[in-house]
């Protein structure tokens, strides 16, 4: 679907659906500055376009000078019910704050929220979440269904806009990733504000980058979203390559794919250890390339056709090929090296 967003810009980056940026949270507590600090330094270097702390507090508010300091990249302020953390986090430079405005008492404390972040030009997102789902809405609707999930970041946005205040991004977020997916298909029908994607709570790795990979992947496959966010029960950095795989999987982002087959009684080679070699050896590469790591020559030319390079083993030895051509034959031992070799000529 196309939708008519409304542009948000958040420090560098402007929200408007032609880029997808990727998005983490820091999870060191918020009064180690240094370690938030070095933590946000780390997900820039991995690829993070955009990350979000914790601001419990008023005096968290030192992390934001402390952490934008030391990147280059926008910093989110994550703020629940006390409106003049946010206040503060404005005054402190921070690029874009996530509050719910309904959650911060009468709407004098929205007005003064709005009023400041529309004269300092920072966004808002609202984040709606289906296990803090206000109360009239569970009791209108029974369980916290995508309509009432739609219905309660709508109510938030109005607040703000009744202080002409439209820099808005919204997130509904459930760990349900049919729920998920129904919320944001209805929102993006519903709204024209920039949409923040994530399964909450996904879990741990495993589960969590299967949610993630089809709630995430089934909407940026539908044209909705502009932000996304892969919650892992685990570093942070993980978030970032799991981001950085949907994206490439389906055409939004450029960068090294590998195809591999799941081997069969044909194979003679240790394919399993070797696509992981292949898969080491090429995660800092940004060539936009694709390479096969086959396990027999039966489907490996013609993978290798469809692969900018690629690699058929067997009986010890490993074929090379670039586009289906055969390029040259070289023991199993110097595989990976002699990919790399080939790859530099790409």
């Amino acid at each position: 679907m196309m939708r008519n967003i409304h542009p948000v810009k958040v420090g560098n980056c402007i929200l408007n659906g032609e880029h997808i940026y990727i998005q983490s949270m820091l999870n060191v507590p918020a009064d180690n500055i240094e370690g938030n600090v070095r933590q946000a330094v780390e997900l820039e270097q991995a690829g993070c376009e955009i990350i979000r702390t914790a601001v419990p507090n008023l005096e968290a508010v030192k992390l934001i000078p402390a952490i934008k300091e030391k990147i280059s990249i926008p910093l989110v302020a994550d703020i629940h019910f006390d409106y003049k953390i946010a206040l503060e986090a404005a005054a402190a430079g921070v690029d874009k704050i996530r509050i719910n405005p309904g959650n911060i008492g009468n709407m004098d404390r929205v007005k003064q929220v709005a009023q400041v972040c529309r004269e300092k030009k920072i966004p808002i997102r609202i984040g709606v979440n289906s296990g803090s789902l206000e109360k009239e809405l569970l009791a209108k609707y029974g369980s916290p269904t995508p309509e009432a999930l739609v219905e309660s970041a709508l109510n938030h946005a109005a607040m703000l806009e009744k202080f002409d205040f439209n820099d808005i991004v919204i997130s509904i977020k459930s760990s349900d990733v049919n729920r998920m997916i129904d919320s944001y298909r209805l929102a993006a029908e519903k709204c024209p504000y920039p949409l923040h994607l994530g399964v909450t709570e996904a879990g741990t790795e495993r589960m969590g980058l299967i949610k993630s990979a089809i709630g995430i992947g089934s909407l940026l496959h539908d044209g909705i979203g502009e932000t996304i966010r892969v919650s892992l029960t685990d570093d942070p950095i993980r978030e970032i390559k799991a981001a950085k795989d949907i994206l490439k999987s389906i055409g939004k982002r450029g960068g090294v794919q590998i195809v591999s087959c799941p081997t069969c009684g044909r194979t003679q080679i240790d394919l399993i250890s070797l696509a992981k070699q292949v898969e080491d050896a090429v995660e800092n590469i940004n060539k936009d390339v694709k390479i096969a790591v086959m396990g027999c020559v039966v489907n490996g030319p013609g993978e290798a056709r469809e692969a900018d390079i690629g690699v058929a083993g067997g009986n010890g030895i490993g074929i090379l090929f670039r586009h289906g051509e055969t390029l040259r034959r070289v023991p199993e031992n110097e595989i990976v090296p002699a990919l790399l070799e080939e790859l530099e000529k790409l």
